[in-house]
């Protein structure tokens, strides 16, 4: 399955990406991802410097799956600067982490985050999880400015 458009993966945890990419390939979700290691490469991905008005339309990831505790620049950070530049401002992201706290929920939420998904433990759940994400955020999910596929 593949509905047009990258995947950017943010997240610290390179035991992670590796799990997200194999549960991704596992569910035949075949989209192209992008990886940025912690919330300071994922601000120059999405805002590079060397066209700080143009932005990155041509490579605008369809899909963010957003850790929070990051180093560098956490994850409230990462989107707090992507809903608050009218580039970015619509793009879905997904939180997935391991947090539990309340506070993290209300936050993510309250800074414009489209979905909280705690990463399951056993890989079984997390397949389910990232099948789930992708069917909704990637097939059935009408974003901002996409008119016709």
């Amino acid at each position: 399955m593949s509905a047009g458009g990258k995947i950017l993966i943010i997240d610290d945890s390179q035991d992670d990406v590796t799990l997200t990419l194999r549960a991704l390939k596992k569910n035949n979700i075949t989209n192209a991802v992008d990886i940025a290691a912690d919330g300071e490469e994922a601000l120059r991905y999405l805002f590079p410097a060397e066209e700080p008005s143009a932005g990155r339309t041509d490579t605008m990831p369809a899909l963010v799956l957003l850790d929070l505790n990051m180093p560098k620049v956490s994850g409230l950070e990462v989107l707090r600067s992507i809903r608050s530049d009218p580039r970015t401002k619509y793009l879905p992201v997904v939180v997935l982490t391991t947090s539990t706290e309340e506070r993290d929920i209300v936050n993510t939420y309250d800074l414009g985050a489209n979905s909280f998904v705690r990463k399951p433990v056993a890989f079984d759940e997390f397949l389910d999880a990232v099948r789930v994400l992708g069917m909704y955020w990637l097939l059935v999910n009408r974003p901002v400015g996409r008119t016709h596929d």
